[in-house]
């Protein structure tokens, strides 16, 4: 088999039929429909309030993930026809067509805006005006939101190469490359920032920090080790973004394990089993993750030992968890938004958006959450 990496549906395509049912299970980036059938949710007695401070449109992301970026009250997302748009507190300020698709999210420091596209391309536009300021390219299809910080846009391709791009030309700074196993899920997971270092999460479960400045490797750890008797049971990839809180950094890998490290120098602070290919997020208490199986746990952040689980919404094809005050939000794939009460679980509220799935991460947006559907819709929410 060649060594390169490649989406367990282009694996399959060289399988025999019969493996069909192994390898949808264990690609849960194939739809967004639910492959088993997922939980119906009970009715629930409101403690707390889901409130639409706005919503806005900008075009479907068709088989894409785009999420969208935030830069104080200003918001700036793209849909998958290349619509780009700017909008403050709701208001659209502008909106340009970047003459291709757009396969990869929006990044954005308050000055520079840049995109990625199916074909490699990097776009970079000016925040305030949306004129077009440079293009770059990289090895090969653009899924994850670009980073713009620190003097860089930095851009994830699709096969696991990370570019620091100079924010003022466009010009490249530095490529860094690993390699990867030979069978990898084709994901939208990106790079995050922590000072000066990124962040990033690869194939066969290892979590890497890269120095900003010349995009070295500063540490290098295992999130999740491959286990199993086939390549297809191996998979164990870090298909979320990590999550930097202070000194401590978490991540999840998919058929792996929840982590969390010091992010200076790499040291294991506690790991534990958990598949999550959604993601996590970390308040001062409780670390928040949403498994594969549709369930959200609550883990002390300090030990990762279990606080309390919620798994009425098993098979409901959850976003990413987003702590929120007193709370912890999730999103599924009829884009039902759910606020889950921090101490125990407990449904608090629940909100709709325009029935797509919430494939994106929700990002904060002042005191409370933006997120971008499927269909395209921009939602922001407040808890209440």
């Amino acid at each position: 088999m060649k060594a390169t990496p490649l989406s367990l549906a282009a694996v399959f395509s060289v399988l025999l039929l019969g493996a069909c049912s192994t390898v949808e299970k264990l690609n849960p980036f194939g739809s967004s429909a639910p492959k088993v059938k997922p939980a119906e949710l009970a009715a629930i007695q409101p403690t707390a309030e889901l409130k639409s401070l706005w919503q806005a449109n900008l075009g479907s992301a068709g088989e894409f993930t785009l999420s969208p970026a935030v830069v104080g009250d200003s918001v700036y997302a793209a849909a998958r026809d290349g619509a780009v748009a700017r909008f403050d507190g709701g208001r659209q300020v502008w909106r340009i067509a970047a003459g291709q698709l757009v396969s990869g999210g929006v990044g954005c420091d308050g000055k520079l805006v840049v995109v990625g596209t199916p074909k490699g391309e990097v776009l970079a536009f000016d925040a305030a005006t949306g004129r077009e300021v440079w293009k770059a390219r990289v090895s090969s299809e653009v899924l994850a939101a670009p980073v713009v910080a620190d003097g860089l846009a930095i851009v994830r391709s699709g096969d696991s190469r990370i570019f620091g791009f100079d924010a003022a030309d466009g010009k490249r700074r530095w490529v860094y490359q690993r390699s990867t196993p030979a069978l990898s899920l084709r994901s939208n997971v990106g790079v995050v920032l922590a000072g000066r270092l990124t962040l990033a999460g690869f194939p066969g479960g290892k979590l890497v920090a890269i120095a900003n400045n010349n995009g070295a490797a500063v540490w290098e750890v295992t999130v999740a080790l491959p286990k199993g008797a086939t390549e297809l049971e191996r998979v164990a990839d870090v298909t979320s973004s990590p999550v930097v809180s202070g000194s401590t950094v978490c991540a999840a890998a998919f058929q792996g394990r929840v982590a969390c490290f010091d992010s200076n120098s790499g040291n294991t602070i506690w790991s534990r089993d958990l598949s999550s290919s959604a993601g996590l997020d970390i308040d001062g208490r409780y670390v928040y993750v949403a498994d594969d199986k549709g369930a959200v746990h609550a883990l002390d952040r300090s030990t990762g030992a279990s606080v309390w689980k919620q798994d009425k919404l098993s098979n409901r094809s959850l976003s990413r968890p987003l702590a929120l005050g007193n709370g912890v939000i999730v999103a599924d794939y009829q884009g039902i938004v759910h606020l889950l009460q921090r101490e125990d679980g407990a449904f608090a509220a629940r909100a709709t958006t325009d029935g797509s799935a919430v494939r994106a991460e929700p990002v904060r947006y002042g005191t409370g959450l933006l997120m971008q559907t499927a269909n395209g819709g921009l939602y922001a929410l407040e808890a209440r």
